[in-house]
């Protein structure tokens, strides 16, 4: 039976009748045990294989009355990464261990991909893993570096080098790695906001079982593009109301202080506006078409624009703000569990901008993907494509 959203709107409110949104954690709970967290997901893992247009019917049934949810700012690489790798690749097994919690949000994920040789080209990475001396595992040994909230996760997805005798993008393989298992060592790095929300982690003869392996042996690049292209969507392609996020508060500040209004500025506030709400509305666009089946190229689109209007608008509000906006309110080294661009001054939002054409695939790469996957032009010469990775230049 194909369920309508009518269906949809009477379980969500039987979930609400029945449970006390007042526990949240118990709430949670229920909702991912009646289907109601990815409603396109199968049933018993959190979903009730619906269409995934229906999802938003839930969420404003639940929005509505005032239901708690989980936090995207802190677990939203499980949510937005990890989740939908699992459900596409990850045996019945691995899909039962691992998306409740992860949904629920007691599990926290880190994604361990980028390395220092290996960041934009992810596919030369040189962490090593190699089968244990009976055959049940692996060991792994090698360095990631810029992973978000490794200091709180207890599990990463990781893509290793199984086989240096194969072209670069052959010889990879897919892990599911406990970060509190032995040899995982997480060392922050500090940022130019003064925190440290990013690590570098060293593994160190990590022992990993075979069951956690995510895909066939030698498929790893296969994997990780379906995280990559989900990392893209969860970072730039996430539902925003008009006005909000960063072009939101810079339109506060201009109609609360007309104190510091420019013409110059004048024009560029409403440049900004225009193209942010254009990108909000490609952003639903692109969730529709997600209804439909998986992510494509369009997301590396959404994430490259949603990283150039971060700049320049928290650029915007710093010029506005004048002298105001060169204060900073406390340089202290902490190690968040989140990112908070709405919660903190100006200063901060301009500063941590800069990081988002790096994360999650930097500016120059996304165009690269745009104009080869999207607009058909021709590819880049790659010498090093059918060139075994031992035999790589380093």
């Amino acid at each position: 039976m194909t369920l309508t959203a009518d269906d949809l709107r009477e379980r969500t409110r039987k979930l609400l009748d029945e449970h006390d949104t007042a526990d949240r954690s118990a709430f949670l709970q229920a909702r991912f045990d009646a289907g109601l967290a990815w409603v396109h997901f199968p049933e018993g893992l959190g979903g009730l294989d619906a269409p995934r247009a229906l999802q938003s019917v839930v969420d404003a049934e639940l929005a509505a009355a005032g239901a708690p949810d989980n936090d995207p700012r802190r677990i939203g690489i499980g949510l937005g990464m990890a989740a939908p790798t699992i459900l596409k690749f990850g045996t019945d097994e691995q899909r039962k261990r691992y998306l409740r919690p992860l949904w629920i949000g007691e599990e926290v994920w880190c994604q361990l991909f980028s390395e220092p040789g290996a960041g934009s080209d992810l596919a030369a990475l040189g962490t090593r893993a190699v089968r244990d001396g009976d055959g049940g595992g692996w060991v792994v040994t090698g360095q990631k570096v810029w992973t978000s909230s490794a200091h709180t996760a207890r599990f990463a997805i990781l893509v290793t080098r199984t086989d240096p005798d194969v072209p670069k993008h052959q010889g990879m393989t897919y892990f599911i790695c406990d970060m509190h298992a032995p040899g995982v060592e997480v060392r922050p790095l500090r940022q130019i906001t003064g925190e440290a929300e990013f690590n570098e982690v060293f593994l160190t003869g990590v022992r990993i079982p075979d069951a956690n392996r995510l895909g066939e042996v030698g498929e790893g690049w296969k994997v990780a593009q379906t995280t990559l292209m989900n990392e893209r969507v969860a970072i730039g392609g996430h539902a925003i109301p008009r006005e909000g996020g960063m072009i939101g508060i810079a339109a506060k500040l201009w109609r609360e202080r007309p104190e510091l209004r420019t013409p110059e500025l004048h024009d560029r506030l409403l440049r900004l506006w225009v193209r942010s709400e254009g990108v909000r509305l490609a952003g639903t666009r692109l969730r529709q078409q997600l209804a439909a089946g998986s992510p494509g190229p369009e997301g590396s689109g959404m994430k490259l624009a949603f990283s150039t209007l971060n700049q320049e608008i928290s650029g915007l509000e710093l010029e506005l703000l004048g002298e105001e906006g060169l204060r900073y309110d406390d340089w202290t080294m902490r190690r968040p569990d989140k990112v908070d661009f709405t919660g903190r001054e100006a200063g901060y939002r301009y500063l941590r901008a800069k990081g988002n054409s790096i994360e999650g695939g930097t500016s120059e790469v996304l165009r690269n993907i745009i104009s080869e996957r999207v607009l058909g032009l021709p590819s880049e010469p790659r010498v090093d494509k059918d060139v075994a990775w031992k035999d790589l230049p380093r």
